[in-house]
């Protein structure tokens, strides 16, 4: 349990773990290369479909970065803000489903990871900040830019001017969440959930991921990569396969090819 990031597998979803409990999962230097190895891992697995990151402990997800790590050692900073961007893109970029689980404090880069991942699916207990304002810091842009594709440029406007702390119910109405469920319920909500994503088409959702993150972009056209995986996804064994599954009143297998 002393590793900074805990990784497990269940059928086609690996989990994510941050695993800095003293410090409310504040992230480190360790913790984003250990992100970055899992991240890049699970890209690689053909076998594993659904991303999921989650919080140790019962307090928080992510409270933001562990700055005592590296106050004082501008070496260290740059380094730490080098992994994190690095760490972020991986996330951003994947192909797959990825999901945060949120339970408890997620704040600053807390709040920017999970707005990294496509679903955030978040305990009643969960609060949401980015407290940037009140330490006199300018929010880089890449971190702005996953707030406003995500609740657009008033209320991301608000979440920064502000500074201040959103509880889940607050959170699902400005679309920062997707879902708010029971502490108790969290984790098996969670479970259930991906291992039903985890079952679809994979050549669907990543052309799914392509085509709005172009859309966001402005940049989906006829020769755009979220053009050619639509095209890629008619030509596939999996969209061949499926009409027959369904008239033979079985689920349907799908293989990413």
């Amino acid at each position: 349990m002393t590793e900074p990031v805990l990784s497990r597998r269940e059928g086609a979803v690996r989990w994510l773990i941050f695993n800095n409990v003293a410090k409310h999962n504040a992230l480190t230097l360790e913790m984003n290369r250990g992100l970055i190895a899992g991240i890049e891992a699970f890209a690689a697995a053909d076998d594993e479909r659904v991303l999921v990151l989650a919080g140790a402990g019962e307090k928080a997800f992510m409270s933001g970065a562990d700055i005592a790590e590296f106050e004082g050692d501008q070496q260290r900073v740059e380094a730490f803000g080098r992994d994190t961007l690095r760490m972020m893109r991986a996330l951003r970029d994947l192909a797959k489903p990825t999901v945060a689980m949120i339970r408890g404090y997620c704040i600053g880069g807390g709040l920017a990871l999970a707005s990294a991942c496509d679903i955030r699916i978040a305990a009643s207990d969960a609060s949401f900040a980015i407290p940037a304002a009140r330490l006199g810091v300018g929010y880089g842009g890449e971190f702005t830019k996953l707030l406003v594709d995500l609740v657009g440029p008033s209320t991301t406007k608000e979440i920064l001017f502000t500074a201040r702390r959103y509880d889940a119910d607050e959170a699902h109405l400005l679309g920062l969440i997707n879902r708010v469920v029971t502490v108790a319920e969290l984790e098996n909500f969670t479970r259930t959930y991906c291992a039903a994503m985890a079952e679809n088409a994979p050549l669907s959702q990543r052309a799914t991921k392509l085509v709005v993150a172009e859309l966001l972009a402005g940049c989906h056209d006829e020769g755009s990569p979220g053009h050619q995986a639509i095209a890629a996804c008619a030509e596939s064994e999996d969209f061949r396969n499926a009409p027959r599954a369904f008239l033979e009143k079985r689920k349907p297998v799908f293989n990413g090819r």
